[in-house]
């Protein structure tokens, strides 16, 4: 396919050319309120700008206010019809044969704003988090370092998506500090547990998707219908600290091990612009139960890297995973849990079948016996303060990358108030 061309400037390796068009929710540095954007190039239209200027009259959303927002869930309600008019006008107007806004000098220099010149904010308003655990390689490595004598994937792993609820209030967008967290922690030689910082901080490469419309209390979404939920994409770091994790998960899980921060890339690309990389994802055997049976290919050919610090430590590709997001909506909504727009559902750690495509340090250093060398000679088991973890995605087409930007956190030290 000859890639699309836009009367913006958009390098060969942009993250955000014509055929992509990522929505978010900016801030001009000079003022003015939150609003949405579209990437495209180094630039962000301002969906706000040319919606008031009535070029968005052929969609059913013109002139609803749903882009003068300070988040996309309204648009996100909005639906799939409403996402592709959207996008087939704005993908018209940015093109370089299309003179209406192109031409428009004093409108385009108001909607066409450099992405240098803006702050970029949480893109929704997350009500609810879910995170699975849909990597096979991810979940065989954790089930051999923890159980090395036994299977290492539960029995009901292979028939259903795994999954926890998270702590919405605390997704934070890329750029954030993140502080080392306290918690109760069980050294080996330690008879009892202590209360200290984490000394096993960690990252996790994830995609997350945000829920368009939802559904109903009691009424589930077929899988034949769930990706019409699906608004579009983000990258995901699921923090998380490995010691208060091993001491803290039993009987029920994750909680102060995962819940005081997940961080997210601004940008979320639509579920349109990754359809043309589909991709099978991992044979699923013994095939799932038939809700959870689907016709067309539901994982997709993304390229995940982790960079910490100057070294990239990690490349891997989403294809990878075993239960595709689909699936993924399927069940969690079969016992009737609704999905509201803004939800946010990722898909737990990303590992491929090598040490470098391994999508986190307690799988990269395997429980921290096996630590990792840097570009400038340290050694990390796991994440020290001052380390900036850096993740990027993208799927390669022919002479176009649809992109997602990153999503970078650093650590800053613990920090607990001495009460007098």
């Amino acid at each position: 396919m000859t890639p699309l061309t836009s009367f913006v400037p958009v390098a060969p390796d942009s993250d955000f050319p014509l055929e992509n068009l990522p929505y978010g929710v900016f801030r001009p540095r000079s003022g003015g309120s939150p609003r949405v954007g579209v990437a495209i190039g180094d630039y962000v239209l301002d969906l706000a700008v040319i919606d008031e200027a009535g070029l968005l009259a052929a969609t059913p959303v013109s002139k609803c206010g749903l882009f003068n927002q300070d988040s996309l869930n309204a648009f996100m309600a909005a639906g799939p019809t409403a996402w592709q008019a959207v996008r087939t006008v704005l993908q018209r107007l940015l093109a370089a044969n299309e003179s209406t806004l192109r031409d428009a000098q004093a409108l385009r220099d108001a909607a066409l704003i450099p992405q240098s010149d803006i702050e970029l904010l949480l893109p929704a308003r997350i009500g609810d988090y879910t995170d699975f655990y849909s990597s096979l390689h991810h979940a065989s490595n954790v089930g051999k370092m923890l159980r090395p004598d036994g299977p290492p994937l539960f029995p009901n792993w292979r028939h259903l998506p795994v999954a926890y609820h998270g702590r919405a209030s605390t997704v934070v967008v890329s750029g954030t500090a993140i502080r080392r967290p306290y918690g109760q922690i069980k050294p080996a030689d330690n008879p009892a547990p202590i209360f200290s910082p984490t000394r096993a901080l960690d990252f996790e490469l994830e995609l997350g998707m945000f829920i368009g419309p939802g559904n109903a209390l009691g009424q589930p979404i077929p899988i034949t219908q769930a990706e019409e939920h699906i608004f579009g994409f983000v990258l995901v770091n699921d923090w998380s600290a490995r010691d208060i994790q091993g001491w803290e998960y039993q009987p029920l899980g994750p909680f102060l091990a995962k819940n005081f921060a997940t961080s997210i890339s601004p940008w979320i690309v639509p579920l349109a612009a990754l359809n043309p990389f589909r991709s099978t994802g991992e044979p699923q055997e013994p095939p799932p139960l038939p809700y959870l049976q689907s016709v067309q290919p539901g994982h997709f050919s993304i390229t995940l890297e982790v960079w910490l610090n100057d070294t990239r430590i990690c490349q891997t590709n989403s294809c990878y995973l075993y239960w595709s997001f689909a699936q993924q909506i399927a069940h969690h909504t079969v016992n009737g849990c609704s999905l509201r727009p803004g939800d946010l559902l990722a898909s737990g750690t990303i590992s491929g079948p090598t040490r470098e495509s391994r999508g986190c340090l307690l799988e990269l250093t395997w429980r921290g016996s096996e630590p990792i060398r840097l570009a400038d000679g340290s050694l990390r088991r796991w994440l020290e303060d001052g380390d900036t973890v850096t993740m990027r995605g993208w799927a390669q087409g022919e002479g176009y990358r649809i992109g997602f930007g990153e999503v970078t956190g650093t650590i800053v030290p613990a920090e607990y108030p001495v009460v007098h």
